[in-house]
């Protein structure tokens, strides 16, 4: 995926300390996807283009416990973890004006779960060059969920026999691979996670 200009550094405000704004404003919604809501929104979309976010790399970075594991067998799934110079590509979804706010209402119920997510309003840089403000979901690094820095290789252990709410932990880590490759979208780190789940899986 090409993007034809440059990035500035990232923005971005927690959206609990902008509430009003972010719920009364007219500008459309837009939502960072870079994990499962690429192919689970759940939400209705209006339109939806690739899209990156400065500031923030994509990671296994948080166990857990509801979704994808449990309080006594956790697993991982991916969140937004703040680190300098790094850049994030993913889809920018622009939901329909009318089901504003039942989309925040469903995404907060989906991703605050735990409270390990922040909900942040960030600019988004469009394929297409627009930027625009987008919501987007990052972890909390003080929170106990936060694993920042597992190796690769315990993340592979990790996901290969997790189990949630939601399903094996393989189904998550796979689908997010599959979906961002059909999109162009290369991150070497995911692939080769994919790759030794797989391993690890027929052995």
């Amino acid at each position: 995926m090409s993007f034809p200009f440059p990035f500035a550094g990232h923005s971005c405000l927690q959206a609990t300390e902008k509430k009003d704004q972010i719920e009364m404003t007219e500008e459309p919604l837009w939502v960072f996807g870079y994990g499962s809501l690429l192919w689970n929104p759940g939400f209705d979309v209006a339109e939806r283009q690739l899209a990156r976010l400065s500031g923030y790399q994509r990671s296994f970075c948080m166990w857990s416990i509801h979704h994808r594991g449990t309080e006594e067998d956790p697993g991982l799934v991916l969140a937004l973890d703040a680190v300098e110079g790094a850049l994030c590509d993913g889809v920018g979804f622009r939901v329909p004006d009318a089901k504003r706010d039942v989309t925040l209402a469903y995404l907060r119920e989906r991703e605050l779960i735990s409270s390990a997510y922040l909900e942040v309003t960030c600019n988004l840089d469009l394929s297409d060059g627009r930027r625009v403000a987008a919501l987007a979901y990052v972890v909390d690094t003080t929170h106990s969920q936060y694993c920042g820095g597992l190796p690769l290789s315990r993340q592979a252990e990790v996901i290969s026999s997790a189990i949630g709410g939601r399903g094996p932990n393989t189904e998550y880590l796979w689908n997010t691979v599959n979906h961002l490759e059909e999109l162009g979208i290369v991150d070497p780190e995911l692939r080769w996670l994919a790759d030794e789940v797989t391993r690890l899986k027929a052995q």
